[in-house]
């Protein structure tokens, strides 16, 4: 009994200490400290915290009160629209973030996407007409450019996401619901969060902080005033805050805005293999100690990752010290890194710890792209395609190192191929019976017109033919 005392005598000693030691993380030692507000540092942060106004023109189409009545769909199919069709501007509200005072701002893609007029209105009312300098799909950010330039603008400074610990204190800041200006509270509750499903490159900070629809492209926040990331989804069964929501990290977005910086071109570093998660299953077969890494399943000839030395069968287990569980961080760690230099990976082998330096360089572009709009009357007019290359393919987010051909990258809003439905990264493998292996035999396959098209597309692993009317 005297011994449990005197270890409970140590332990709350050793509290106090502990705390002092951490200056920039511990809980509260006093009733004033409880009492502590968080407006000094909202008054910093929240002028740079802004509303993103997004114009789109919308072509609409006529449709018959009876088109969604089964009995005429029966006999009559969709045909149901009539006139000429109508245009309409459709407006959208998000938030975004000054992180340069010369006036660039970041927010989502998803709050300017296929927008055609941009507007920013800053936290003391004054309005911006935005220019679109960069928009990335796969990371979802963008990023705007207001002002002359000359003009010193509030902005946040970027913070190491990678300083940032589960059970910070942060600060989500944006306009919900369009009800103006917001501030939450809450926790980082997780790191490194994958599987949310809304971009090629998962690795989000999750925090309980109430983020709600509005909230997209707005600022997390921590303390000492600094971003640590942008606000980008939330899981809801509601549509509603039910303190789960995702920020995309402050290392990813700064790679996006240095990259609007040197002239909009996002780059990334190309790794060149296909990967695959090892879970417990494949550890035991595998005979590793436990689940977690990337597994190497398929490798390009001559890619960094192949003269690094890397093999099929090799699992990546950390990326310049940082460990990679799965193949989502690890392409988060390669994304995030730049072009130029080196990365250390550090694998398995044989059981043996092996490392590796992968150089950093951009995939190449070979073949060509020759990006081409098809024209004409044909099932693909509207359609932007490609010849596919490792560049295209990892633009596209593929995860196959082996496709070659002909692939659509961008489709035309009420376009011939839109209303086929055609997707961006179709793979066209044949029309009319002739073989595509590169842009000019799509070219010559569609140059003259015909009373019916047959084709074959590849969509991921399924192929599948079809026929239409001239």
């Amino acid at each position: 009994m005297a011994l449990a005392a005197v270890l409970l005598v140590v332990a709350l000693v050793a509290i106090p200490w502990s705390a002092k030691a951490d200056t920039e993380r511990r809980v509260p030692g006093s009733r004033g400290e409880v009492q502590l507000s968080y407006a000094p540092v909202v008054k910093r942060v929240a002028p740079a915290v802004v509303n993103v106004y997004t114009k789109r023109v919308v072509r609409e189409q006529m449709r018959s009160p009876f088109a969604n009545d089964p009995f005429f769909q029966q006999f009559f199919g969709n045909r149901f629209s009539f006139g000429v069709p109508r245009e309409r501007v459709q407006q959208s509200l998000g938030s975004g973030v000054i992180v340069d005072p010369t006036g660039l701002v970041v927010t989502n893609y998803h709050v300017i996407k296929d927008g055609q007029e941009f507007t920013v209105a800053l936290a003391d009312r004054r309005e911006f007409e935005a220019e679109l300098v960069l928009s990335d799909e796969r990371t979802d950010l963008a990023v705007l450019r207001i002002g002359n330039g000359r003009e010193k603008l509030p902005h946040l400074t970027f913070k190491n996401s990678d300083s940032v610990e589960v059970g910070d204190l942060v600060l989500a800041i944006g306009n919900p619901f369009g009800v103006g200006q917001t501030v939450t509270s809450g926790i980082v509750s997780a790191l490194a969060r994958t599987h949310v499903g809304v971009s090629d490159y998962q690795f989000f900070i999750q925090t309980d902080a109430a983020i709600n629809p509005g909230n997209s492209g707005g600022a997390l926040v921590t303390m000492d005033g600094q971003l640590i990331g942008i606000n980008t989804a939330i899981y809801s069964q509601t549509g509603g805050s039910i303190g789960i929501g995702f920020a995309i990290p402050s290392n990813m977005v700064e790679s996006v805005v240095a990259s609007a910086r040197n002239g909009g071109h996002v780059m990334r570093p190309w790794f060149g293999a296909a990967l695959q998660a090892v879970d417990a299953e494949l550890a035991q077969s595998l005979g590793l100690d436990r689940p977690g890494g990337s597994l190497i399943r398929d490798l390009a000839a001559g890619s960094p990752a192949d003269k690094a030395g890397l093999r099929v069968g090799d699992v990546i287990r950390a990326v310049d010290g940082f460990e990679v569980d799965e193949p989502q961080a690890l392409r988060y760690r390669f994304a995030t890194k730049g072009l130029g230099g080196k990365a250390k990976v550090s694998y398995l082998r044989e059981g043996k710890w092996r490392e590796a330096e992968v150089a950093l360089v951009a995939p190449p572009e070979d073949p060509p792209a020759e990006e081409t709009v098809i024209a004409g009357r044909n099932p693909f007019a509207g359609a932007t395609i490609a010849n596919l290359s490792p560049a295209v393919a990892d633009r596209l987010g593929f995860d196959s190192l082996t496709e070659r051909g002909v692939v659509i990258v961008n489709i035309e809003p009420g376009s011939a191929a839109n209303r086929i439905q055609f997707q961006r990264g179709d793979i066209i493998v044949d029309v009319g019976g002739q073989k595509i292996g590169k842009v000019s035999d799509l070219v010559k396959a569609t140059s003259a017109a015909k009373p019916q098209w047959t084709f074959t597309v590849k969509r991921g692993e399924r192929v599948f033919t079809a026929t239409v009317g001239g």
